[in-house]
């Protein structure tokens, strides 16, 4: 496929892109500035683009067939998050492609019944605002008309190990036999690439843990 990605220099977006060239898509990285992309592949190329710029991000996207985001916003700056996903559904329209996928986050999934994780009182209290920034930047995809999917990561995600291996849920956290719920950004990676190779939530949000 043809991958356009959005934000290719962060933590999860960098494994995103290596898994994606590992399975030989050509992959167009947008970001503020090319040169920070620095790995050398034949299939991947860096334009430059404003991921709150509809026009800018459009023209980046043209041609693809695939948007994927995993922008994330400064500290502080968490608000800015629902702003971009509108831009990325504005731009993929204004693009012509259809397919947009998109890095969530874990504190809207249920830990009970009509309970997210983020309303308990255990949930750390900096980590509130980007998790209920994500899930605002959420309900901008359900709104939107695309073939969307969203795709939040366990409790915890941090650079790891690739086993290929994860679980999946709707909106529910994923959680092993002791209660833990963690996916390294590798396998994290793996689950972002499995769907966009074959849709299995489209217009929905899944989450992915061990």
């Amino acid at each position: 496929m043809k991958i356009a990605l959005v934000g290719a220099t962060g933590t999860i977006g960098q494994r995103i892109l290596e898994e994606a060239l590992s399975r030989g898509h050509q992959v167009t990285a947008i970001v503020r500035d090319p040169a920070r992309v620095t790995k050398q592949n034949e299939n991947l190329k860096a334009v430059a683009g404003d991921v709150f710029n509809a026009d800018s991000l459009a023209a980046a996207a043209a041609g693809h067939d695939i948007v994927i985001s995993a922008y994330g916003p400064a500290h502080g700056q968490e608000e800015k998050l629902a702003q971009a996903a509108q831009a990325l559904v504005d731009a993929a329209k204004k693009a012509g492609v259809s397919r947009l996928l998109s890095v969530g986050g874990a504190g809207s999934l249920e830990v009970a019944p009509g309970v997210q994780l983020v309303d308990t009182p255990e949930f750390p209290a900096e980590w509130k605002g980007i998790a209920l920034a994500h899930r605002d930047a959420l309900e901008v995809y359900r709104r939107s008309e695309l073939d969307w999917t969203n795709l939040s990561p366990a409790a915890l995600i941090q650079p790891g190990e690739k086993t290929g291996q994860y679980r999946t849920e709707e909106n529910r956290l994923v959680t092993d036999a002791e209660g833990n719920s963690r996916i390294s950004a590798e396998d994290y990676a793996v689950a972002m690439l499995d769907e966009a190779e074959r849709p299995r939530f489209s217009r929905k949000r899944f989450t992915v843990g061990y």
